[in-house]
């Protein structure tokens, strides 16, 4: 017989349930994320007017109800997780966690808002990818080394560090998910299927939010690459902390 023991402390399990979910609802949002970018997107683009008018409202009700609850597993379990890293090391270091978690909320949603802040424009130079994916790479890139540069006490271990790190920018992904992608998606749902069902007109600002959609999950679909790297960094790959 194989010797099999299960932790029975409440500790233990609890930590580990919080783990599994927090991969399920990973695995949930980041494939629903990859489907619409890499197979979604360009194959809508190809059906006609009509054709896309009978299968966009049915497609996107459902798998966007299982995406924005996706994200809020994902990011609320990875939450519950990391707080418990962040208070084992404040307690070795003889410190509070106030500070990373304090810090982690206002530094990331400030990025994620003045992300937000570049679309809405919608013209000019601010409508072009690249110039937007320069601009995020900045915001995050700054938003990365002030985090770490406010917890250097010499008790942050790499996991909180690169947690810290990684989960912010899930947390950017969550509010895009919610804050921009939701938002705009049942508008538009709810115009193509009285389109198809009643002839009714798309508004104008139809195509504005469309294009800030496809924006803001392109840019989800890139943040999710470094945010994967850095939670497998987490436990696998010391590179900060001392």
């Amino acid at each position: 017989m194989i010797d099999i023991n299960l932790p029975t402390d409440f500790n233990t399990n609890l930590l580990m349930l919080f783990r599994y979910l927090h991969f399920v609802g990973g695995v949930t949002w980041l494939g629903l994320l990859y489907f619409f970018n890499l197979v979604n997107t360009p194959f809508m683009k190809g059906l006609d007017p009509a054709t896309r008018g009978k299968i966009l409202p049915s497609l996107m009700s459902r798998s966007l109800w299982w995406f924005r609850w996706g994200s809020v597993l994902t990011v609320l379990t990875g939450l519950a997780y990391w707080g418990s890293v962040v208070a084992s090391d404040a307690r070795s270091g003889g410190a509070s966690s106030g500070g990373p978690m304090g810090t982690f909320f206002a530094i990331w949603t400030v990025a994620w808002a003045l992300m937000y802040a570049c679309q809405i424009p919608g013209r000019g130079v601010l409508d072009k990818w690249p110039v937007l994916a320069v601009i995020y790479t900045v915001i995050v890139g700054v938003a990365s080394w002030l985090f770490l540069r406010l917890n250097n006490h010499g008790w942050e271990s790499n996991r909180l560090l690169a947690i810290g790190i990684g989960g912010g920018m899930g947390w950017v992904m969550m509010l895009n998910v919610w804050g921009v992608i939701w938002r705009a998606q049942k508008k538009i749902i709810k115009w193509t299927a009285d389109n198809a069902a009643n002839g009714s007109p798309m508004p104008d600002k139809a195509k504005y939010l469309a294009r800030q959609t496809f924006l803001t999950s392109r840019a989800n679909f890139v943040l999710s690459f470094p945010m994967l790297f850095l939670m497998g960094a987490a436990s696998h790959y010391p590179m900060f902390g001392k």
